[in-house]
């Protein structure tokens, strides 16, 4: 009899009664006498902790009566996965007292354990195993990258189409990680792999290609076939070229081979195809760049399938946008080489004349900028900046729906200027015509434009911990965009701390069943509000996002609901009876 062993009940008694409940090692531990052997199991069931004691017993099997979970009883494995195993300790009937050992050597370590169950939640689509998972690995020390990377293989894997929604919103919400407040930093993960298990539901699994075995071929050879395999829509053969690529090339290399394929044609997938491959490369910036093969080659059908602008009414009729974008592609490599050794800085007005009616003045504009030494970074800064004034300024008399186009370009343009940041191909300034001719399509949505108020214009009454409750307590209402707005604007004027407020904004965020888009939103918000060089340009981002998020709020908090149920049984609260 190993020493760790510990009594805990009367043998005869146990026998008579069928079953008892004990205290041993911090555990209440539920006894069943079944078949002529003593059981002992973790008495809260892990599904959502109503008493195993309570159950049903028969032939080998525990049942909880909460919502008929099945248990084996000697091993504790459970039939049905949305439950999980439960815990069973080893026991012995010595001189009349049974005995248990309470702390038994786990079958597989804790952070494998949650691991594997993560997979299974994503597997099963099922939330409550997924913010379990990432629940326990946090308090495992394990609440990043492990949750991140396997939500990531597990994503690309097992979708055939590939990059989708659930990957992008996974990569935002690994990017909001660090601006939000710990018990959100919990909620962005369940959120995002919650999308990526959504996303891959019911599709059948991706089946890969192998790079091209020539480890000699050169960036420029890999990028002709890149952008010829695209184009033609062969998605495996460009799928051949981009893991070659990834496996030989520097990262900025690869990441000019992308956005080059990306532009080939405009605005492709409305925006979206370029805001995908973005959230792939920020993905790999958390994961590392052995990731690269399989995140970029997922990317692929985004590319090779995507509907292209120029083949639409509204970049062709009454203007022909899709012709004015296509005419300035063939003069970068002039505008690229007059503008070298210049040093651009933007001129006042700048950003208005991208907002202005007429698109022949909008691609001159740019055009100049570029002849004057406007590098891509700085450009697509700018436009960056015009797709957000159409946010903040988003006229509430259009139609719900039209939240989503000016929403489309602000996630583009911040794609863009992210990307510009990785590479400093000329086909970035392909992307800065693109978001700018969205930028004009918009310009109806901006009529009337809702006010933006200037730097010192007030609105600093109150202090900012009061102004951030406020600002929460209208997310409680539908119909509060201009508030919010004018909260985050007076948050600013308050002097309150910029950190204080993005994670006021994460947190209500993140206690909605935000869609897709306002998820986007706010992360891409965040982004640009990083990347400011004023205070206005600081203000700017917030104020649009708070006026998306407060348009798309409240909802009916269903994953909220969920992920506090886990946290809860994380901590060991009873949560059965409640009323």
């Amino acid at each position: 009899m190993a020493t760790e062993y510990v009594p805990v009940a009367d043998a005869d008694e146990l026998r008579e009664a069928g079953r008892d409940v004990v205290s041993a090692g911090g555990h209440a531990v539920a006894l069943f006498h079944h078949e002529g052997e003593v059981y002992a199991v973790d008495n809260r069931c892990p599904h959502m902790g109503f008493p195993l004691s309570k159950g049903t017993v028969d032939d080998g099997l525990l049942t909880c009566h909460w919502h008929h979970a099945r248990f084996e009883l000697a091993c504790g494995d459970t039939f049905d996965v949305w439950a999980d195993d439960v815990q069973t300790f080893p026991t012995d009937v010595r001189d009349g007292q049974v005995y248990l050992d309470p702390d038994p050597e786990p079958d597989v370590p804790p952070v494998t354990r949650w691991r594997n169950r993560l997979v299974d939640g994503m597997g099963e689509n099922l939330g409550l195993v997924v913010a379990k998972s990432v629940i326990n690995l946090d308090s495992l020390g394990e609440g990043f990258v492990i949750p991140l990377e396997t939500a990531v293989t597990f994503g690309t894997k097992y979708r055939s189409s590939g990059w989708g929604r659930g990957l992008t919103t996974l990569a935002a919400m690994a990017n909001l990680y660090d601006d939000v407040a710990h018990a959100e930093k919990l909620r962005a993960l369940y959120v995002g792999i919650g999308s990526v298990a959504d996303d891959c539901a019911g599709e059948p699994p991706r089946f890969a290609q192998y790079e091209l075995g020539n480890a000699g071929l050169s960036k420029a050879r890999l990028k002709s076939w890149f952008r010829e395999t695209c184009e033609v829509r062969d998605e495996d053969g460009a799928e051949r070229c981009i893991r070659t690529a990834a496996n030989i090339l520097p990262p900025e290399d690869v990441a000019e081979i992308v956005v080059a394929a990306v532009t080939d044609h405009l605005y492709v997938n409305a925006g979206h195809t370029l805001d995908f491959a973005n959230k792939a490369f920020e993905t790999l910036e958390h994961l590392g760049w052995d990731h690269a093969e399989d995140v970029l080659a997922s990317v692929v059908p985004q590319i090779t399938d995507a509907n292209r602008a120029e083949e639409t009414s509204a970049w062709r009729q009454p203007i022909d946008v899709a012709a004015l974008c296509f005419d300035a592609f063939e003069s970068l490599d002039d505008l690229v080489a007059a503008g070298e050794g210049a040093v651009w800085e933007r001129p006042d007005g700048f950003v208005d004349a991208l907002l202005d009616d007429d698109p022949e003045a909008i691609v001159d504009a740019l055009q100049d900028a570029i002849r004057d030494g406007a590098t891509s970074e700085q450009l697509s800064r700018t436009v960056a900046l015009a797709a957000t004034r159409r946010v903040a300024q988003f006229a509430t008399s259009n139609e719900f729906s039209d939240w989503d186009t000016v929403h489309h370009t602000f996630t583009y343009a911040n794609a863009v200027y992210q990307l510009s940041r990785r590479t400093d191909a000329v086909e970035v300034y392909r992307a800065c015509f693109d978001g700018a001719m969205a930028v004009y399509l918009d310009r109806f949505l901006n009529q009337p434009a809702a006010p933006i108020p200037d730097v010192g214009d007030g609105g600093g009454e109150n202090d900012p911990e009061s102004i951030r409750e406020q600002l929460l307590a209208t997310f409680d209402e539908q119909g509060q965009v201009e508030e919010a707005a004018r909260l985050v604007d007076g948050h600013f004027e308050a002097g309150g701390d910029a950190t204080d407020l993005k994670q006021t904004l994460g947190e209500g965020l993140l206690r909605e069943d935000a869609g897709f888009h306002t998820l986007q939103n706010v992360e891409a918000a965040f982004r640009l509000f990083d990347a400011a060089e004023t205070e206005r340009e600081r203000r700017l981002p917030l104020v649009a996002t708070a006026r998306y998020l407060s348009a798309h709020s409240p909802t009916r908090r269903e994953r909220e609901q969920t992920f506090t149920i886990a946290r809860r049984l994380h901590r060991g609260e009873s949560i059965h009876g409640e009323s």
